[in-house]
């Protein structure tokens, strides 16, 4: 679904809160205008917005804060496991006012993906450089509901970086990839095995 451009008003916040998230070293260097298009790009591989959505690894707030302006009619959730964060997403929620429909939780992907008010809830999940793809797969998907959707903003690198074999175990299939945008659908329920316990999807990662 292609979204329409974004309102001056609150995008003038996600770029002031980005630019002060880079000023205490929470983010990289570089013009967060950047990650704001590439928001928009993953507005347009959706074909209907989420009722209820999650921001895997939110930092700075962009796709997370972007995807919730798009979507006004959406509720998202936005996970970060480091306090500073965290803090300054409440702080730009608070400041957008969007408080009715946009929680900030602060923990660790795979204790949440194993609560039962968060496993297999959502009707989307969005992913910008949490980690690789085996990662991200086991961590996001614990979210996604049957038949959602898990989100991935790709690196501009050549090749597959999912492989089927290893998305098998974690009911996720490659769907199809759009301007950049990496779109994995869940096709059945997950094995209560994952996700594994924090720290262990990235030391002993599926594929």
């Amino acid at each position: 679904m292609v979204a329409d451009p974004p309102a001056a008003a609150w995008v003038d916040v996600l770029l002031e809160i980005w630019r002060v998230g880079q000023g205490r070293s929470m983010v990289g260097p570089g013009d967060p205008r950047v990650h704001l298009e590439r928001a928009l790009a993953v507005a347009g591989a959706v074909d209907v917005p989420p009722a209820r959505a999650l921001d895997l690894g939110s930092g700075a707030g962009i796709p997370g804060l972007a995807l919730a302006g798009l979507w006004p009619q959406s509720c998202w959730v936005l996970l970060d496991a480091a306090n500073r964060r965290v803090e300054l997403l409440r702080d730009a929620v608070a400041r957008l006012g969007w408080g009715d429909r946009v929680a900030v939780v602060h923990g660790r992907a795979e204790e949440l993906g194993r609560d039962p008010a968060h496993r297999e809830v959502y009707d989307l999940v969005t992913s910008r450089s949490f980690g690789p793809p085996a990662v991200t797969a086991e961590c996001g998907g614990s979210f996604v509901r049957v038949g959602g959707h898990l989100l991935v903003t790709e690196p501009p690198i050549e090749g597959d970086r999912w492989a089927l074999d290893g998305l098998e175990p974690l009911g996720l299939v490659p769907e199809r990839r759009v301007a950049g945008v990496q779109v994995l659908r869940r096709t059945r329920e997950l094995d209560e095995r994952y996700p594994r316990r924090s720290g262990v999807p990235a030391k002993r990662p599926l594929f």
